[in-house]
């Protein structure tokens, strides 16, 4: 019983940089809870969405999402949407500010951002016309089978999609669900509720091509050895409803966020409302 149970959490694919980052913020985010109040729902939120990520990244479910086309667009869903989307809801960035020490707050993080580096990466990634097309650019670009190819062939590659994934979708949802209004935030907020339906599209658009072709797109599967004995067509088929319903079910539920927020701002008075311009009626000229 304990050497099945150890299988699935031994990793497929072991990563010191993926387990070292993540017990750091896990660390971080239980000292700052001991240090602010955190809400059930908003913890409950951080630790689904960490959990789906290190299921997703460093168990022996990696090996199935290696080898089998809908097993591997579920990761991308749960990298790419799902997990980002849940700790971003949850706030995260004040709980793990608070998780440093005092004194390594004032004299590492302070610094570090306000380093060039550090404004010149924050400048691409957080910019809201970069960060949306980034994160359609990066669900789809892994679709292609000639690069899909090359991810599945050679491991570098695969992880660099997989932190690709992640790291993009972190940067959108973070615009998406940002509390504050504009300025200090990146996004108005009504663009905020308008940009997971834009970037949807594009996704339900590759979603239903995959979903109904009639050829083998991804042969490489086949090559590697497939983890089920599925048939290919139907593998494929699956593969393409799950990134095109349910992917666009979680922006959807993205969007309604984002509306919240907008609509809180709205009743707090935080919104910067332009006013009309008056127009002051012309005097006619008075002859002499």
């Amino acid at each position: 019983m304990m050497a099945s149970v150890l299988k699935w959490i031994v990793p497929w694919e072991f990563s010191w940089v993926f387990l070292l980052t993540f017990v750091a913020c896990s660390v971080l985010y239980v000292r700052g809870c001991r240090r602010l109040s955190v809400s059930f729902g908003r913890r409950l939120a951080f630790w689904i969405g960490m959990a789906m990520i290190y299921v997703s990244l460093h168990t022996y479910l990696d090996y199935f999402f290696e080898h089998e086309f809908f097993m591997h667009r579920i990761q991308q869903i749960l990298l790419h949407h799902l997990a980002p989307l849940l700790i971003i809801a949850s706030y995260p960035g004040t709980v793990l500010h608070k998780g440093l020490p005092f004194s390594w707050r004032l004299r590492l993080l302070r610094p570090v951002l306000r380093s060039w580096p550090w404004r010149a990466v924050s400048a691409v990634l957080l910019n809201p016309a970069i960060a949306t097309v980034l994160f359609v650019v990066f669900i789809v670009i892994w679709l292609i089978p000639s690069m899909q190819t090359l991810a599945m062939l050679d491991w570098r590659i695969y992880r660099f999609m997989n932190w690709s994934m992640l790291v993009s979708g972190f940067s959108y949802w973070w615009l998406v669900l940002d509390h504050r209004p504009r300025p200090p935030g990146r996004m108005t907020p009504g663009i905020r509720v308008l940009s997971p339906g834009i970037t949807m599209t594009p996704q339900i658009l590759v979603g239903a091509i995959v979903t109904f072709s009639k050829a083998d797109l991804y042969p490489i599967f086949e090559i590697c050895g497939r983890a089920f004995t599925f048939n290919v067509l139907t593998a494929q088929l699956v593969g393409g409803v799950i990134m095109w319903v349910p992917a666009a079910i979680i922006e959807s539920i993205g969007g309604l966020l984002a509306m919240r927020q907008w609509l809180r701002l709205s009743r707090s008075g935080r919104i910067r409302r332009k006013p009309w311009p008056v127009r002051r009626p012309q005097v006619p000229a008075t002859q002499d």
